[in-house]
């Protein structure tokens, strides 16, 4: 099969920053209208990895083939567009990424005009691309995380021409409105606010693939949570790689607080956000937050470590004593405030003083969850350069002292709700037990409980009876 190369990734050109206006255009696929006899009894198959602006980007995605008379299927063996979409973040997403096509790619043999896409950050670089072209032959269509606008008139000229097809441009990036959207929940929302990142952490790959930041324009913001609000939306959460940059790119006259207040003004039951980096974190926000109640207080702020010395070789921009005075603000500003967090262990070279210092600031701060990893060298990043003088076995055992000390705090946490009564946002039947509902508390504790399926998408009081630490049981409260 002859490969046609539209665009091939560049880390050098992705981390460029070039002080311009961010460009607004609208969606309008060229071949739309052909799309839409192609995609006639055809279905599709998406398998999503990594985190939240990758679910938005699925539901965009579906939007698009759904728009053009594609169907939906959870079986990839039917599917006549099967796209793997890839987080780039950690090594074992990667990992999986690389099982999951090869557990696909057999579908190519059996349906010649099948459509198999890898789109995402992990194409985005290029030597894992490379790895991809050559370990892969049956996949079809590459496309990166600023084509995903092109979708359909990629899929066409893939399908009509019989070309392999790589279309992944390394650039600031720009913002796209008015893009078909099918959304995976009828009753909680993602909303995208601002694009990309500009903080170039030394560890971590997402400017790279994801471009400059570039904020959507404020009323064209409002207009989606309204007509969200209008659909019975009863949880909206806002995106951005760095969420709270907000506004800094536009000369608009809105930062993160006036999104979050005219917003909440609007009446949506629950307002979330993620993620927010300390750096940004203002005192108008944490007044706004504390302001008013369908503005959740339940906050990620990601701390990556204790030491200002690896802060600092990390690129973090703030201190442990900036963090820990930031997170003393919070808490006396915003009552009931849940802090969750993101760490990293085993940063290159990191010293068990250093590792302590994490250990130390957990403790001070209390967090209610937290995320927590292995440092993983993602390539073309300054800190995968480091020569590293402590093994991974080190690194696994301060994981594991971590988590012990994070768990103390989670666990105490998780038993204060005992006897509590809370409203939860009904999700589904728990995945764990069919005979059980489960949902989530204001401060994203996650609950299961008895109770009738017609609840899923409401707010009901459940009473908390048991505490298992990452989880919780309860009773619904009659009213």
């Amino acid at each position: 099969m002859k490969t046609k190369i539209i665009n091939y990734p560049n880390l050098n050109e992705a981390k460029s920053r070039v002080k311009s206006e961010t460009e607004f255009s609208f969606y309008s696929p060229i071949h739309i209208n052909e799309m839409k006899e192609l995609g006639k009894g055809k279905k599709y198959y998406i398998h999503t990895f990594g985190c939240q602006a990758n679910i938005r980007d699925e539901e965009t995605m579906k939007g698009m083939l759904e728009s053009s008379n594609y169907v939906q299927t959870s079986d990839p063996s039917q599917a006549d567009v099967i796209i793997i979409n890839t987080c780039a973040v950690r090594e074992n997403a990667e990992d999986k990424v690389y099982g999951d096509i090869g557990n696909l790619k057999k579908y190519r043999k059996i349906n010649k005009k099948l459509i198999l896409a890898i789109c995402g950050c992990m194409v985005e670089q290029p030597e894992i691309l490379d790895i991809l072209i050559n370990k892969f032959p049956e996949v079809n269509l590459y496309f990166g995380t600023h084509e995903i606008d092109q979708l359909l008139d990629l899929i066409f000229e893939t399908y009509h021409n019989d070309v392999r097809l790589i279309a992944i441009k390394s650039k600031q990036g720009e913002v796209i409105e008015n893009k078909n959207v099918s959304r995976n929940n009828e009753f909680k929302a993602y909303v995208n606010i601002i694009y990309g990142c500009n903080k170039f952490c030394t560890y971590c790959i997402v400017p790279y693939t994801r471009g400059k930041e570039r904020s959507r324009h404020f009323a064209d913001i409002m207009d989606e949570v309204r007509e969200l609000k209008k659909a019975g939306y009863q949880e909206i959460t806002f995106l951005g790689q760095n969420v709270n940059a907000y506004g800094k790119d536009l000369d608009e006259g809105h930062d993160f607080a006036d999104v979050l207040e005219e917003a909440a003004k609007m009446g949506i039951p629950r307002i979330r956000f993620t993620t927010s980096h300390p750096w940004d974190f203002s005192s108008k926000m944490i007044e706004i937050i504390a302001k008013y109640d369908n503005i959740m207080k339940c906050i990620h702020l990601p701390v990556q470590s204790g030491s200002s010395e690896v802060l600092r070789l990390m690129g973090r921009r703030y201190s442990r004593e900036h963090y820990l005075s930031l997170v003393k603000e919070m808490r006396s500003k915003i009552p009931g405030l849940s802090l969750s967090t993101d760490i990293i262990v085993g940063f290159p070279n990191e010293t068990v003083e250093q590792f302590n210092e994490t250990l130390t600031l957990v403790d001070e701060v209390k967090y209610e969850s937290a995320f927590t990893f292995i440092y993983s060298p993602r390539r073309g990043t300054p800190a995968a350069k480091i020569e590293d003088n402590v093994s991974y076995e080190e690194k696994s055992r301060r994981f594991k002292e971590l988590v012990k000390h994070l768990e103390v705090n989670i666990e105490a946490d998780s038993k204060s709700y005992i006897g509590g009564v809370y409203k939860v946002l009904v999700d589904g039947v728990s995945k764990t037990d069919k005979n059980m509902l489960s949902g989530y508390t204001e401060s994203n504790k996650l609950v299961h409980f008895k109770g009738d399926e017609s609840l899923v998408g409401k707010i009901i009081k459940v009473k908390i009876l048991e505490s298992h630490t990452y989880s919780l049981i309860g009773e619904i409260v009659n009213e």
